[in-house]
């Protein structure tokens, strides 16, 4: 057979390349230097996997964080006491009981946006049933408390309008101090001491979870506001009516600025502050509290993507460097394939095959770590976590587009090299 008539069989076959001939090429050439391969891969294996964790965190916490503005409630105002003076010391905030009960009362009569209304007073204390015992938060409540909060109660029944007036001593467990002192038994009907006050168990509430801040809000117990002032604060002297939170709400969310005017507004006048003076209490519009918080979290899973992307641009370039030097090393090779039929299109594919394989392969490998990682993430951490297909999704087309990217100039190098030249060359 002659060398000419070899040619003349050879060249259709490397001209009429199918998609997986190349495919086989490029495989054949990793394989070559798999180790090579495998470290160059690397760089996208540990992007891809950086991206879905860091960003599966970022989007739990977000997630987390939607979960606890559910809970809040979203038409909400806060009202604390401000601060004061004894002489010529200034006190801090909420050292002075200047809020009262005639102040949440005026509220709801003078300002008909409100929705509900409802002071409050708050404490620690010990708890016990029998034997066991628990450390735990008590709060003092109006009946509008339970809505603005959007607290149910799971076990027994609410306080009735008695238990408000005559300061019942009834009480309602949060699900961890019932798990504390009754396990998994119900608790209703049952008496237990409150400090040294014997209480009767009026219910459960409906369990909480932890709250965006990190505590337990089941870990509370609930009393009429007057129950608390006189059974758990009697020794305190806190003054006839006085509140140390009033809780509002409204319907409709654009009703909050002039719901927000308007009680400080009322309030001034209520507690005789003269114009120019400091007012006596502090206002705090959780909506826009929560607003700054979601954005704050919104920036920082934009930020944890950045920082992990780097992580994959470094191992794009990575690829690119090898490419660069596979090209260099096959340059002879190049040659041979062009001088028996291969064109330019047909190199330039082969080359552009192993760049998306490297990066493609790792991107698999990558997506698997990740996903593994973002699992132990959430199950031996303390931050959220919250895995999507689209997360991954996007890592995978990340993969692609780093390996068509950072491919295309060194595939492209080669495809232009000239035949003779290139059979010149001695690698």
């Amino acid at each position: 057979m002659s060398a000419d008539g070899g040619h003349t069989r050879s060249a259709p076959g490397i001209a009429s390349a199918t998609l997986l001939d190349i495919l086989g090429m490029a495989a054949f050439a990793l394989r070559g230097n798999w180790l090579r391969s495998v470290l160059t891969a690397l760089g996208v294996i540990i992007g891809i996997a950086a991206v879905i964790v860091m960003v599966s965190v970022g989007q739990g916490t977000q997630a987390e964080l939607d979960r606890t503005i559910s809970r809040l409630g979203s038409n909400r105002i806060e009202i604390f006491p401000g601060s004061g003076r004894q002489g010529a010391v200034r006190i801090g905030a909420g050292s002075i009981m200047s809020l009262t009960e005639g102040d949440a009362d005026a509220i709801r009569a003078d300002i008909p946006e409100v929705q509900y209304v409802a002071a409050s007073l708050r404490g620690g204390t010990q708890v016990v049933n029998a034997e066991q015992n628990w450390s735990t938060q008590w709060v003092g409540v109006q009946p509008d408390w339970f809505p603005i909060n959007g607290w149910e109660v799971a076990l027994g029944e609410h306080f009735d309008e008695r238990d408000y007036g005559a300061a019942a001593k009834r009480v309602l467990l949060g699900q961890t101090v019932r798990e504390r002192l009754f396990g998994d038994a119900d608790p209703t009907g049952a008496t237990i001491r409150v400090g040294r006050v014997p209480f009767a168990v009026a219910g459960v509430l409906s369990p909480r979870g932890q709250s965006g801040w990190g505590g337990d809000q089941d870990d509370v117990i609930v009393v009429p506001l007057e129950t608390a002032r006189r059974r758990l604060m009697s020794n305190l002297n806190i003054g006839p009516g006085r509140v140390m939170q009033i809780s509002v709400s409204t319907a409709r969310a654009e009703d909050l600025p002039h719901v927000e005017r308007e009680l400080v507004e009322l309030l001034r006048q209520r507690h005789r502050i003269p114009p120019g003076g400091e007012d006596d209490f502090v206002v705090r519009n959780l909506t826009e509290i929560v607003s700054a918080r979601t954005q704050t979290t919104r920036l920082m899973s934009l930020l944890l993507g950045a920082v992990a992307s780097i992580s994959l641009i470094v191992g794009g370039i990575g690829i690119m460097n090898i490419m660069l030097v596979s090209v260099t090393e096959r340059t002879r090779e190049i040659g041979l394939r062009m001088a028996v039929g291969a064109g330019p299109r047909q190199v330039q594919a082969q080359f552009l095959a192993e760049a998306m394989m490297l990066s493609l392969g790792g991107g698999v490998i990558g997506i698997a770590i990740g996903i593994a990682g973002a699992l132990l993430t959430s199950r031996f951490g303390a931050l959220p976590v919250e895995l999507n297909l689209n997360v991954i999704a996007l890592a995978t087309g990340f993969s692609v587009a780093t390996g068509l990217f950072f491919g295309y100039y060194p595939a492209r190098k080669a495809a232009r090299l000239d035949p003779i030249e290139a059979l010149r060359h001695q690698g």
